[in-house]
């Protein structure tokens, strides 16, 4: 009776903790782009900047354009977080990184061009001086 009373605790603990080591999972609503914020001893939120996007890029440049409004009006953030379709994003000065997981590893989707405007890594056409 007690390995009975065991096996249903063991069973019962696994998916929680299981859900401790997840952490907060990235909303996977298709095509919506949701900002997240964790505010102190509160819950994770996650709000919707936008519907209908055709792409992680473009969810990217509605949560730069929502970073740069909120600088113009006094904010002091420099980084967004942000999630499309499973994925994290984060934007802030140097660029646009995404990852699997919010504490995870971040990989480049956008950089910034030396005006300021973002782009794909790589697609910029190499000015001369840079050829040597």
């Amino acid at each position: 009776m007690k390995r009975l009373a065991l096996a249903a605790a063991l069973t019962a603990a696994v998916p929680a903790l299981a859900a401790c080591q997840q952490g907060v999972q990235a909303p996977e609503d298709p095509g919506v782009c949701w900002h997240y914020v964790q505010e102190e001893g509160g819950e994770p939120r996650f709000n919707k900047v936008a519907e209908n996007q055709r792409s992680i890029e473009f969810c990217a440049a509605r949560l730069e354009e929502m970073r740069v409004r909120f600088l113009r009006f006094g904010g002091g953030r420099d980084e967004i977080v942000g999630a499309y379709q499973g994925r994290w994003l984060f934007v802030d000065r140097a660029g646009i990184s995404t990852a699997e997981r919010l504490e995870g590893g971040r990989y480049t989707l956008l950089v910034r061009t030396g005006d300021g405007r973002l782009a794909a890594p790589g697609s910029m056409p190499l000015r001369p001086e840079d050829m040597r």
